[in-house]
């Protein structure tokens, strides 16, 4: 079992409504990790780790839309239901909430990108972090990455994660990469009791 401490650190990465079915991008079943999400966040909390909410922000015009040259379907464009938290997703008080690819001309898959995450990690004396959220493939994999290059003790938590999965074994791909990489995955049981 591993526990919490002060001085870890979680990230819940862009479990918004337009990464869950219904949304302009769902994640196929993204919202069936939301339970284990929130009792992790409520662990986390109940440990005073620092919890820190990462969603897409992005503005009308950006780069990653199918419109402006990119792959995606807009999504997750500021201040539109897409762009909220699932309603069902548990949000601390005491969490961060940080918001990435708002600029037009840049991309930000990683929590860290544009965020001023790793100073707030580095304020708090963080060092240790565990990644969960959408989508295992895409965001969730450049966060832990940028993680890993920032020396983080890395976990992603590989059930409270789910992947878009474009090809089928993107996920695994992914997982994979992190651990070849030197970081950790581990499944929720090994945080909750």
């Amino acid at each position: 079992m591993i526990d919490f401490q002060p001085t870890d650190g979680l990230i819940v990465v862009d479990i918004q409504r337009d990464f869950c079915p219904g949304g302009t991008l769902a994640v196929p079943q993204g919202d069936e990790i939301i339970d284990v999400v929130n009792r992790i966040i409520k662990k986390a909390e109940e440990a005073g780790s620092v919890i820190v909410y990462t969603r897409d922000w992005h503005p009308e015009n950006h780069l990653s839309f199918k419109a402006y040259g990119g792959i995606w379907p807009p999504h997750c464009v500021q201040w539109t239901p897409g762009a909220e938290f699932h309603p069902q997703l548990y949000l601390s008080e005491k969490g961060i909430i940080l918001d990435k690819g708002m600029h037009p001309e840049f991309e930000a898959y990683s929590g860290f990108q544009g965020t001023g995450l790793h100073q707030i990690f580095k304020d708090r004396g963080v060092n240790r972090v565990f990644v969960v959220g959408l989508a295992t493939d895409y965001c969730v994999k450049e966060t832990a990455v940028d993680a890993l290059r920032y020396r983080y003790e890395t976990f992603v938590v590989a059930d409270a994660a789910k992947g878009v999965n474009v090809n089928p074994d993107d996920s695994q791909k992914a997982l994979q990469h992190i651990k070849d990489m030197g970081g950790k995955v581990i499944l929720s049981q090994e945080l909750l009791p």
